[in-house]
């Protein structure tokens, strides 16, 4: 009997399959951009630069930034399987996301509202000083972009359900199938961290660009309009970011609602009849689906849940079975 009972139980366990390692890159970009916020601010202070220092405390910004997508992987890798949560700690890189997202649009503010008072109040520029910072941001920036970037292709998937396919019946019929799959699904968390620095390599590509023509030409206001430019395009990525989170934390349906259509496509026949189904995601890579079928056939729970081993990425599945007749 304890065998049986043991074949029942399943993980809940929903992190995305490179959970560390993507831990890891954002701590390293963390480092990497504390240490050149540290030389920056040093700098300028030795040298009396003031372009130095500023960019120095801006990346300190950034820094904190990352800071939130770390703290998330940590946390939710040491409670992953803290019985508290009951379907472990997968969406907390899409809370990390969500909250960046917010910091992501508020420096899309800030950029636009300080290039708006430039452009209404111009300060003198210097050129070279400027163009140099802008320079060593970039580098540093396309760097941490490279480190971040993700190598998985997140619509390919891994197949096979790896895990407990054990399924229990009682009053009302419910099973719980573990179906575990690796496909790669969009990790959010690491997406903002991305989003950090390439929002700061784009204020650098843009000022460069507008420093370079304006030491050439004279065209002084071209960079505060660049930095508006920047700043509506950061504004812009921050909302994807918050549109794309705030449906994960709110159990939105994944795919947009084909993933319920595959579901019930597989289920339903002429003696079996869908009558309530939910659909979320619980982590990177990782849905759960809770599934009410009325049944004029003695199909047990597993039977259902069978079925749905054809679907990839469901790593959590319950089925309830209410015969008819």
């Amino acid at each position: 009997m304890a065998s049986s009972i043991d074949g029942l139980t399943h993980s809940h366990v929903f992190l995305g399959e490179d959970h560390e390692r993507n831990e890891k890159k954002v701590w390293l970009v963390i480092a990497l951009t504390t240490a050149m916020m540290v030389a920056e601010i040093v700098a300028g202070t030795i040298f009396g630069s003031m372009a130095l220092t500023a960019d120095g405390w801006h990346m300190s910004t950034h820094a904190g930034a990352m800071l939130i997508a770390a703290l998330a992987y940590m946390y939710a890798r040491r409670n992953a399987a803290n019985p508290r949560y009951t379907f472990g700690t997968g969406k907390l890189g899409d809370l990390g996301g969500f909250a960046s997202a917010i910091v992501l649009a508020l420096v899309a503010l800030f950029i636009a509202a300080e290039s708006l008072a430039r452009l209404a109040n111009p300060v003198a520029i210097d050129f070279d000083q400027a163009i140099f910072v802008a320079a060593i941001g970039l580098a540093v920036n396309l760097l941490s972009a490279w480190l971040l970037r993700d190598d998985h292709d997140h619509h390919h998937g891994h197949g096979g359900h790896h895990g407990h396919h054990g399924s229990h019946a009682h009053h009302g019929d419910h099973a719980h199938g573990g179906h575990h799959d690796h496909a790669s699904g969009s990790d959010n968390n690491l997406r903002a961290a991305y989003m950090h620095v390439l929002a700061d390599a784009l204020t650098s590509v843009l000022a460069i660009a507008a420093l370079i023509l304006g030491r050439l030409y004279g065209w002084n206001a071209l960079d505060p309009i660049m930095g508006i430019v920047g700043g509506v395009v950061i504004a812009r990525w921050s909302w994807t970011l918050l549109r794309d989170t705030a449906r994960v934390l709110l159990d939105a349906q994944p795919d947009g609602g084909d993933l319920s259509a595959r579901i019930r496509k597989l289920m339903e026949t002429p003696d079996d009849t869908v009558m309530d189904l939910h659909v979320w995601q619980v982590g990177p890579g990782h849905n759960a689906a809770i599934v009410s079928v009325a049944t004029t056939a003695a199909h047990a729970p597993a039977f259902y849940k069978e079925k749905l081993r054809a679907i990839d990425g469901l790593s959590h599945v319950t089925v309830e079975v209410t015969p008819l007749g």
